[in-house]
């Protein structure tokens, strides 16, 4: 059976991708055979007249994996704003099954699948039919959240509000990744410290700006 873990975070622009990118390399050179996902993505690249998933590309590419990044993202928008106003735009609604039928389909190619959401973790899907966010696409999928928050300032209070939203929801958390930490910054170090003290969720991994790789075996310890 496929073990997945779902990629969210406090925000936009905090480093989903970046970090996404660093576990899936992390996983297959170790020899797991890991894959990517991601139900919707906007703000997509053009390419040679092409329109290309770029976060996927990037997290593909990263990771050696030789695959198209447009057949690992169910909903690809050119406009770079929130999915649900891309797909107003590009009037094509974003739909829960063909989520879910996705997300079978690259299931059944790997053993290990990390699953990146958008933005954060209230992110709207769909606000003009079937009401959908990304906490709706999180429980339709079954998958526990590792959460990525910036080291920097504020991110005890994004953080705690984030850890509390997932659990009013029925989400479990399996752990907090501060990236573009610095050990030397006195107040990073109380950040870890206090976000773990006010949400009772160990902070799995701190990722400096352009580390290269995680630790594999707190990460293994996330997929469920």
């Amino acid at each position: 059976m496929t073990k997945g873990i779902f990629i969210t975070a406090t925000g936009t622009d905090v480093g989903k991708t970046y970090i996404s990118a660093l576990i899936v390399k992390a996983m297959r050179d170790a020899g797991f055979n890991c894959l990517y996902y991601k139900p919707a993505l906007s703000g997509a690249e053009l390419v040679d007249g092409n329109i290309i998933a770029g976060d996927c590309d990037y997290v593909l590419k990263k990771s050696g994996i030789n695959k198209n990044p447009n057949d690992y993202v169910s909903y690809i928008f050119k406009p770079a704003v929130s999915p649900h106003l891309a797909s107003e735009i590009e009037n094509n609604p974003i739909r829960l099954d063909k989520i879910l039928a996705d997300f079978e389909r690259i299931k059944s190619e790997c053993d290990y699948l990390l699953v990146e959401g958008a933005g954060g973790i209230v992110c709207p899907f769909d606000l003009l039919g079937n009401k959908l966010l990304l906490k709706d696409v999180i429980k339709a999928l079954e998958l526990d959240i590792v959460i990525v928050a910036p080291a920097s300032l504020g991110t005890i209070n994004s953080t705690v509000l984030t850890v509390e939203y997932a659990r009013q929801n029925g989400i479990n958390i399996r752990g907090i990744i501060l990236n573009n930490f610095d050990e030397n910054d006195f107040m990073q170090v109380d950040n870890k410290k206090r976000v773990e003290e006010l949400t009772g969720v160990k902070v799995i991994a701190t990722v400096k700006a352009d580390d290269k790789n995680i630790s594999l075996d707190k990460i293994l310890k996330v997929f469920s």
